[in-house]
Formats: structure tokens, C-alpha cells, sequence
């Protein structure tokens, strides 16, 4: 029970001074590169840019008492900080108390809500987010972060958090763009975007062994983030108009509970639900990718109540919601990580930082880590996919675009709630509509084919329809319709086998439906019966009065039933 709630008791006791040693560096190489996230994180979701180094601290400290993945880094990310503006904008004006204030409050909730849904093992619950509206969602929310960005890059103030807002609020100020400000973020993209394509290979040329190179490549940010900082400090940069960080208070944050009114909790119920779905489904993504690369395993429930710890242990230390972010994972893990104490020596890093060195921050310009996220979510923005699911499922790609405009023009939250609701309308309709088919057999074998499709025997009197769904309330009278135009259609017909190797489920609805037909094809002086029926299928049909009153014969496979009558 203690290893089931407190996985750091399942690898603790095995920990020895190899793992310490590779560990130790992990937790060195994700402080140096996550700094400049964490501050552009908090910048991007409107809040303090302190407050991203204290979510990186307490959250992954806890994170790594109840989590299970050995790679996953807990902190602020790009998705839940674009989440967190939107959700806020509605509540309080940027960088008043009251901003702050409800910042926790989400925090809390989404805390909340992580932690019960771990508690009654609804890690399923992520499934009703599909692929397509996960990617949709991703790729509008890149352009939105971009589109977020390009008034820091250019040294203009913009505001909103849909493409339109910001194109409104932008395009207006265009005119006063800051040409040092534009230097720095032009430079900066530019070097960043270098560093990704060709740093590697370039490193590798000049001798640099390809770990160290990639690492190096790694750490462009870090390098922007110093060069930068100091041509800034050098030309006094900030007097002629270049933003900059400024003064970050040094110190631990305070513990706190943020007494806010039950109206201020309700208002961010729906919003802190959203972000706890979508930082969890990012979370478990990557943690069970990395996971399954070492032969490891992760606990999608126990993962539940990891991330709910870590954004309680964020809401109560003046930070903001937090996941499983995959930048710094995927640092974490290429830095060599192997237990989740890496992220406890990154956080104790973060917290160190934050005691001793924010005042070497002051100059680190706001470009930069505008520069610094666009580049990051480059990866979001995922055309191969756009262009995949168009040539595969329009319906799917339907749900997709739908979640991308929604997005772009109504906000995050309209974005999700409409490609959610849409991939479940289109899966009903789907399902609504089950494809059957009249099948034969395939000569001199025990295979059986549709008949559309294939050159196959078949028994005049007989008709051997396959059903390729589960019957449920949704498609029970599709079904008798299916059924009934078969009749009429073909009145030679005295044997009617409703093949079920595909039926998992018959649902009460279904039940009546197959009584019904079985009552009208009696009337009709055709039996009806049942090939292929699973285990759990017949175990509640035995349930029913329906095998007594049925006028045919249940057959263990289709064979059977064509030997049986032809």
C-alpha cells in the first residue's frame, strides 16, 4: 500500500552512488535550461515571471514522492500557461493581486481534480480527448503562442487570446516596433532556429564528441539567455526601450492557501478541469513514450495523483498549474536521468537560483524568451498530421479543423469542448450506422467473405449477415431495418445467421430489437440465429428470456451453420 501511493519506496531502496552520480548531472543540465522556460512560461500565462521558478521547485519535489515515471519533469509549460491566460484574462486584470490570487486558486482545483480522478481510477477519462482533437488543439495552440509572441518580438504591446484579439490589438502598433527590441528577438530566433537545424552537425565537424554536441545544441537557449542578457547590460539597452526581465524577488515563496469566495472557485471549475485533462493526457503521452524505452512501465492512475500533488504543492507556494512538460523531459532524459530524484536535484537547483542569483537575471530581455518559446512550439504545429488524417478519415479531420478554428477564433476553451463534442457526435453516428455484410463461403474452405467483395458460395434459402459493431441503443433499430429489408428482398428466404464475432456488447435497447426481430421473422416463417457469440455476450443473453423464444440455434462458428443447411 505505501509503494502503491509513494512509488519513491519502490526504487529508493535499491539507490546507490552510480545512479546519484548520473542523477546529480540530469538535475545540473535541466536547471541551466529550464530557467529560461519557467520565466517565459509565467510571462506567456500573464503572471510574475518569479512564478515559474517556484512552480518548477515544490510541485517537483512532490512529483517525485508520488509519480511513477523515472524521466517525466514536472514544471510550468507552454499549453498550460496559454490555458492559464485565457483562463484568467475573464477573472482579474494582468499583474494585479487578484490575477495572482486566482492563478492559485486554479492551481488548487486543478489539484483538486487530478487527485480525485487518481483516487477513483479514471485515467481513462483522458481517452475522450482523441488524437485528432489533441493534435488539432496542439497546432492551434502553437499559432496562438506564436501569434503571443510577436509583440514582445517586435517591442509592441498586444493583448488577447485568440488569433483575431491579437491581430486587432497588434496590427495597430506595428508602426512604433522597438528596432533594438527587434534585433534581439530576430537575433535570437535566428540562432535558436540554427542551433536546432545545424548545431549538431556543425559541433560534430569541429571534433566535439556527438553526446557533448547535442547537449551543446540543447543548451541554445542557455547561450541566448547570457549573450543577450549581457549585450543589454552593456549598452544599457533598457533606456532605450528594450524590455527586460527586471528585479525578480530572491527567496523562497511563502506557504500559503489562498482564501478566495466560492464565486472566484466556481468561475474556474470548468477552466481548471480543461487544463487538468489536457496536462495530463501531455504528461502520460510522454511519460509512457519514454517508459516503454527503457523497458519500464508508468501508472496512468498513480500518475493521476502525482500531478494533482504537484499542482496542490504549487498552488500553496505562489506558483501556477504545472504537468509533465516535454522540452524539459525530454532534456531530463537525454541528460541521462534515472530515477525521479533528477528532478529533485533540478528543483533543488531552481530553488537555489531562486535564493541566490535572480538579481543576474535583472537585464535578460523580454525578446528573448519570446524568441525562446516560439521556438520551442515549433513542434507543435504538426502539418504531417493535418495532411495524414485528411487522406485517412475526413470525419476525423472534420473534428480536427473544427477544434483548430475554434481555437483560433473563440479560445482554448471553445476549442476543446467543440472537438470533443464533435468526435463523439461523429463516433455515435458512426456507430448509429453499423456496416454488415451478407457473407459466403470462401470454396473448398472455412472462411467466409462478403459477397460484394469476393467470388463465394452461397445457399438460396440462407443468408449469413455479419454484424461489424456492438449493438447498442444507438444503431438497435438500424439493425432491425438492416434485418427486415433482407427479409423483404429476398422471400426465399427460410434461415436468417447473424454472425457476432464482432458484437462485444448487446445492450437492454439491442436486447428488444433482437427479440423484436426474432418475433417479426417468425411471423414471417424464417428462423432466426446466432454464430460466433462471445463468452461475456452469451453469459448475459443466458441472463434474458431470449434464447428460450428463439425460433433458431446459437452455432459456435459459421461453419457450423453452413454445414447445417447447405
Amino acid at each position: 500500500m505505501l509503494k502503491r501511493y509513494l512509488p519513491i519506496f519502490t526504487w529508493l531502496p535499491h539507490y546507490h552512488k552510480r545512479l546519484l552520480g548520473a542523477d546529480m548531472l540530469a538535475g545540473v543540465i535541466v536547471t541551466a535550461m529550464v530557467i529560461p522556460q519557467s520565466l517565459a512560461y509565467a510571462l506567456l500565462a500573464g503572471l510574475p515571471a518569479v512564478v515559474g521558478l517556484y512552480a518548477s521547485i515544490l510541485p517537483q519535489l512532490f512529483y517525485t514522492l508520488m509519480g511513477t515515471s523515472r524521466t517525466l519533469a514536472v514544471g510550468p509549460v507552454a499549453i498550460i500557461a496559454l490555458m492559464t491566460g485565457a483562463a484568467l484574462s475573464s477573472i482579474a486584470q494582468p499583474g494585479t493581486e487578484a490575477y495572482l490570487q486566482a492563478a492559485l486558486v486554479l492551481s488548487l482545483l486543478s489539484g483538486l481534480i487530478l487527485v480525485t480522478m487518481g483516487a477513483l481510477r479514471m485515467g481513462f477519462f483522458s481517452n475522450f480527448l482523441s488524437h485528432p482533437v489533441i493534435s488539432g488543439f496542439l497546432t492551434a495552440s502553437g499559432i496562438l503562442i506564436a501569434a503571443s509572441q510577436l509583440g514582445s518580438l517586435l517591442g509592441v504591446s498586444s493583448s488577447g487570446f485568440t488569433l483575431i484579439e491579437r491581430a486587432i490589438t497588434l496590427i495597430p502598433n506595428l508602426p512604433a516596433f522597438n528596432p533594438y527590441t527587434l534585433g534581439i528577438g530576430a537575433g535570437t530566433l535566428t540562432f535558436l532556429i540554427a542551433m536546432r537545424r545545424y548545431g549538431k552537425q556543425t559541433l560534430t565537424r569541429f571534433g566535439i564528441p556527438p553526446a557533448l554536441a547535442d547537449l551543446l545544441t540543447k543548451a541554445g537557449p542557455v547561450f541566448a539567455v547570457v549573450a543577450t542578457s549581457l549585450i543589454t547590460w552593456h549598452w544599457q539597452l533598457a533606456a532605450s526601450g528594450v524590455a527586460v526581465v527586471g528585479a525578480i524577488p530572491s527567496g523562497l515563496p511563502a506557504l500559503s492557501f489562498p482564501w478566495a469566495d466560492a464565486s472566484l472557485w466556481r468561475a474556474l471549475l470548468i477552466p481548471a478541469l480543461l487544463i487538468s485533462l489536457v496536462g495530463f493526457v501531455e504528461s502520460v503521452s510522454m511519460g509512457q513514450m519514454l517508459a516503454a524505452k527503457r523497458r519500464q512501465r508508468i501508472s496512468p492512475n498513480q500518475e493521476l495523483i502525482g500531478l494533482g500533488a504537484a499542482n496542490l504543492a504549487a498552488g500553496i507556494t505562489s506558483g501556477m498549474p504545472v504537468t509533465g512538460g516535454l522540452s524539459r523531459t525530454v532534456i531530463n532524459y537525454d541528460a541521462g536521468a534515472q530515477t525521479p530524484a533528477a528532478g529533485a536535484f533540478a528543483a533543488l537547483g531552481i530553488a537555489l537560483v531562486t535564493m541566490s542569483f535572480t538579481g543576474w537575471l535583472y537585464y535578460l530581455p523580454i525578446a528573448t524568451l519570446a524568441a525562446t518559446i516560439s521556438v520551442s512550439i515549433l513542434t507543435l504545429v504538426d502539418i504531417p498530421m493535418l495532411r495524414q488524417t485528411w487522406r485517412y478519415s475526413r470525419s476525423d479531420f472534420a473534428a480536427m479543423a473544427v477544434t483548430i478554428l475554434l481555437t483560433l477564433v473563440e479560445g482554448i476553451e471553445a476549442g476543446i469542448i467543440g472537438g470533443v463534442t464533435l468526435s463523439i457526435a461523429l463516433f455515435l453516428y458512426r456507430t448509429s450506422r453499423p456496416h454488415s455484410a451478407i457473407v459466403g463461403r470462401v470454396p473448398d474452405t472455412e472462411h467466409f467473405r462478403n459477397t460484394a467483395r469476393h467470388d463465394v458460395e452461397t445457399v438460396s434459402n440462407v443468408a449469413l449477415l455479419r454484424i461489424d459493431e456492438s449493438l447498442y441503443f444507438a444503431n438497435a433499430r438500424y439493425l432491425e431495418d438492416t434485418v427486415y429489408n433482407l427479409v423483404a428482398s429476398h422471400p426465399e428466404l427460410e434461415h436468417v445467421v447473424l454472425i457476432c464475432s464482432a458484437v462485444n456488447l448487446i445492450d437492454a435497447s439491442a436486447l428488444e430489437s433482437l427479440d423484436a426481430i426474432n418475433a417479426r421473422l417468425k411471423d414471417s416463417n424464417v428462423k432466426l440465429h446466432l454464430s460466433e457469440v462471445k463468452g461475456p455476450v452469451m453469459d448475459k443473453l443466458k441472463k434474458s428470456d431470449f434464447l428460450d423464444a428463439l425460433t433458431g440455434r446459437v452455432f459456435l462458428s459459421t461453419y457450423a451453420a453452413w454445414r447445417e443447411f447447405s
